[in-house]
C-alpha cells in the first residue's frame, strides 16, 4: 500500500490493469495519463466509473450515491 507501483504498461499492477481495461478514459485510452485519476468500484468489485484528475471529491460523491 505504501510502495510505488506501475499503473501503465507491462509492469502495471494487476488492479490497474483491470481498472484501465474496464474503464478507458473519455478518449478511449486505457492508460492513466496523469496523477489523481480516480476509479469508482461497486460493492461487488465491479469498476463502474472513471474520473479524471480535474474531477472534485464533491462530483464523485454525487456519482457514489447511486451505489450506496
Amino acid at each position: 500500500m505504501f510502495s510505488k507501483i506501475d499503473v501503465n504498461g507491462d509492469a502495471a499492477c494487476d488492479l490497474y490493469k483491470y481498472l484501465t481495461s474496464t474503464l478507458p478514459d473519455e478518449e478511449g485510452k486505457q492508460e492513466v495519463a496523469w496523477n489523481f485519476t480516480k476509479f469508482l468500484v461497486d460493492g461487488s468489485g465491479t469498476a463502474v466509473k472513471r474520473f479524471g484528475p480535474q474531477v472534485t471529491p464533491e462530483e464523485i460523491g454525487e456519482a457514489l450515491r447511486e451505489y450506496l
